[in-house]
């Protein structure tokens, strides 16, 4: 299927931990089938990068894969992760928003991060936002439009408009989709520590 997007190439497979490093390294994205090898998947990240692997990683998975699995994903550097349930042309998306320097998730997935990446002793992007701009960040990465977020913070749509100013001031972005690939990525450094632990304890 992939190899009839005329914008999209498979330069290899692979059924191993060794033939997989070898394959992602022709390549700008590499999918991992969580539900065929889980084992190779959890340790191919690390593998790879060891191996000087630069390109971006996409997990495909079953309904299965546990919220925790999935920040352990996220924290081993995994770019983005797509239920198997989506059609061809939701893959063919992911695939390309990946390759572009996006990330990819499950809304459940995006809720899992944010669980894990709370805490009182970490430094980063959180500890520079103030309460409404951490609610309104939190409601930009779920994906909210600003009439949405008014209506969850209770204030006008002009009051969000200035405080994703704030944001992108603070995180130095132009764009949503920009401070969302910033919050992910505060967010991966925050549970690199965290992420082997029930999400939500």
């Amino acid at each position: 299927m992939l190899r009839d997007e005329p914008d999209l190439e498979v330069v290899g497979e692979a059924g191993s931990l060794e033939e997989a490093s070898l394959a992602a390294a022709l390549a700008e994205v590499a999918l991992v089938d969580w539900d065929q090898a889980r084992d190779l998947g959890s340790r191919f990240l690390p593998g790879a990068r060891q191996a000087g692997f630069r390109g971006r990683v996409l997990v495909i998975a079953g309904g299965e894969i546990s919220e925790s699995d999935a920040v352990a994903l996220v924290a081993q550097g995994a770019a983005g992760i797509l239920l198997r349930h989506h059609r061809a042309a939701g893959l063919c998306a992911a695939i390309r928003a990946v390759r572009a320097g996006e990330t990819w998730l499950e809304q459940r997935f995006v809720q899992a991060l944010m669980k894990a990446a709370v805490s009182p002793h970490r430094t980063g992007l959180r500890t520079t936002l103030s309460g409404r701009e951490t609610q309104t960040l939190q409601a930009v990465v779920e994906g909210l439009a600003n009439k949405e977020i008014a209506g969850r913070l209770a204030v006008s749509e002009s009051a969000v408009k200035a405080i994703l100013q704030q944001l992108f001031h603070k995180t130095g972005v132009r764009s949503r989709s920009q401070l969302v690939r910033v919050a992910l990525e505060q967010y991966r450094d925050a549970v690199v520590t965290q992420a082997f632990l029930p999400v939500g304890k």
